[in-house]
């Protein structure tokens, strides 16, 4: 991309969206980095926003709760080359007043105070805090090394205390990289050359495969792309499993320590695989590229990237196979992974229950494909709407038979300590494509045209709040049947409403009710010193007796409004199941 970034920014913050949302260039700047970069929807990214009078120095806060990470981020939009160590000390401020959340909310804005509270919950759940100081123009000599010692300093406090940190700075030329990575986002694949005139190498074909065996300087990670987005670990078992483990504070020890010289040693190496691999003079090219063991080794000396780039006679071993076959890398990044424990929910693809499962899906519905590996791609011969992902599943499953929407978001608790639950039993493949339907139905609606009117709120919680949406249309087939203990099968729920032409009308009762369970939430008076939050309310199981009443209520208007009465017969002879088409919920807590 010939035109710089900053000039490619402040044409594209012209654009209404940004100009009627955010007061000033530096909001739009972080706005536009929220939509591009971590590719949140207009309403995300609104909610995310917290510049303003009072914002503590934080422009804007994400929870990402499929990597366990909170992402604290302040922008400095600017067109000059060089920014001195100014942000970086603002940063510093954030991070001391994250360390008391309770005296930070109490000064805070209120945009702040809501995003705080969200915040406090992800603390609970251990999830790690990561600073993002994103500018456009390049640090100086002396806020580099300012950035060097801060680093250093947060490798030595997470060695000490639960609270893990890092800082990246997402300069100019680290904007225009993931930018770039982002537009292949629906299906990454990253190409990367390397320059081995520095590096010890051998190149082979072992099992007709060709083998590169590199001993790489260690700086030479930090030029590799798609580590802190994950885009580099698509075919691993797992995504970072966080800082805060014995190997990987090993390996900021080694980094920080007098023995740096010896990494190579200490460390068990990387291993990556590729489409294809072309080896010409020094010159590595290797095309869709991925790592399938290294991810937490990576991310880790991403985190210390500073002190690493001052680091000479330091090396790091990398094997690069080229395998293009799919299964043969499946059980690759599997055999490979042995430096760190495996968790349970890393090889829940491989349980024989979800293998099973694929089998009846796929047998089921011919056209159809049932995702089971992540970063999988369906063939593009399959009909789409009887495509579904595994993980998914799972969630829709927590929403329905366990009727707790407020943990389907969290994906380690699904496929980890919920997971026997989930998947003691065969489930049927009708039943998961029924869920599967549903979903698809409902989230038609969850657009930026938003043709249901809900909540802003409720649209800037896409990732929670649809599974609550699920929940109400299984809880207003439960409760017109006075089984509001019991669970509907969703295969009967779905064909009465398809038959009477009715699914629209469904799913409007639930958005209806959805919207007016938070609006119920959101009136109720807060103690002294506190704020609602709807991320921490979407959470909690008080939204389900909200959402039940809701429903309830909408029941009891309905023959009440114009044309109600008619509705209402038809909505019941559509809502009415037998007893056998009930049972009772999945525990899950």
């Amino acid at each position: 991309m010939e035109q710089k970034i900053y000039d490619k920014i402040k044409e594209e913050i012209k654009q209404d969206y940004y100009k009627q949302n955010f007061s000033n260039d530096g909001q739009r700047f972080v706005a536009w980095y929220l939509r591009n970069i971590h590719l949140k929807d207009m309403n995300e990214t609104k909610e995310a926003i917290t510049d303003g009078a009072d914002d503590k120095q934080i422009d804007a806060i994400i929870v990402d709760d499929d990597k366990l990470t909170i992402f604290i981020i302040q922008g400095k939009f600017i067109g000059s080359e060089k920014v001195d160590a100014g942000p970086l000390r603002e940063v510093l401020s954030s991070w001391v007043q994250l360390r008391d959340l309770i005296r930070l909310q109490a000064v805070a804005n209120e945009k702040l105070k809501r995003k705080l509270s969200e915040v406090a919950k992800a603390f609970e759940d251990e999830y790690e805090i990561a600073f993002e100081l994103l500018t456009t123009s390049n640090l100086t000599d002396s806020a580099k090394k300012d950035l060097a010692t801060f680093q250093k300093q947060l490798a030595e406090l997470s060695e000490n205390e639960d609270f893990v940190s890092t800082i990246n700075l997402i300069d100019s030329e680290e904007i225009l990289r993931r930018y770039e990575i982002s537009l292949e986002q629906e299906n990454p694949s990253i190409k990367h050359t390397i320059d081995l005139n520095n590096s010890k190498y051998l190149c082979e074909s072992i099992a007709n495969t060709q083998v590169v065996i590199a001993a790489l300087p260690l700086k030479e990670c930090l030029t590799i792309p798609g580590i802190k987005d994950g885009t580099l670990f698509q075919k691993n078992v797992r995504q970072s499993l966080g800082l805060n483990n014995a190997v990987n504070k090993g390996i900021k020890s080694t980094i920080y320590g007098d023995k740096y010289k010896d990494f190579f040693f200490f460390h068990n190496g990387v291993t990556a695989i590729c489409n294809k691999l072309k080896l010409e003079g020094n010159k590595l090219t290797l095309s869709g590229l991925s790592v399938v063991n290294g991810c937490q080794s990576l991310n880790t000396i991403l985190s210390c990237s500073e002190q690493v780039k001052k680091l000479q006679d330091t090396f790091i071993l990398f094997r690069f196979y080229e395998i293009p076959q799919r299964d043969r890398a499946d059980k690759i990044s599997i055999n490979t992974n042995s430096q760190s424990a495996v968790k349970p929910r890393d090889l829940r693809s491989n349980d024989k229950r979800v293998l099973n499962l694929k089998k009846q899906f796929e047998m089921k519905y011919p056209a159809g494909y049932f995702i089971i590996k992540r970063g999988e791609i369906a063939p593009a011969n399959k009909d789409k709407n009887f495509v579904l992902d595994f993980s998914e599943l799972g969630k829709y499953m927590m929403a329905w038979h366990s009727q707790r929407p407020n943990i389907s978001y969290s994906e380690t608790k699904i496929f980890d300590k919920y997971f026997e639950q989930l998947f003691k039993r065969e489930y049927r493949a009708e039943d998961a494509q029924a869920l599967n339907l549903w979903t698809k139905e409902l989230l038609k609606n969850w657009t930026d045209k938003n043709p249901l009117g809900l909540n802003e709120t409720l649209l800037a919680m896409k990732a929670y709040a649809p599974y609550h949406q699920l929940y109400a249309i299984s809880m207003c087939f439960a409760i017109s049947n006075n089984m509001g203990d019991r669970v509907p099968n969703p295969t009967k729920c779905f064909e009465k409403a398809k038959s009477a032409n009715m699914i629209d009308e469904i799913i409007k009762i639930s958005a209806s009710s959805l919207n007016m369970a938070l609006e119920a939430a959101a009136n109720e008076p807060q103690p002294p010193n506190r704020v609602f939050s709807p991320q921490n309310w979407i959470k909690a199981k008080d939204c389900l007796a909200k959402i039940n009443f809701a429903i309830r209520n909408y029941f009891q208007m309905l023959p009440m409004m114009p044309g109600g009465q008619e509705l209402n017969k038809k909505l019941k002879e559509t809502l009415t199941l037998n007893p056998e088409d009930f049972e009772y919920r999945w525990a899950a807590d």
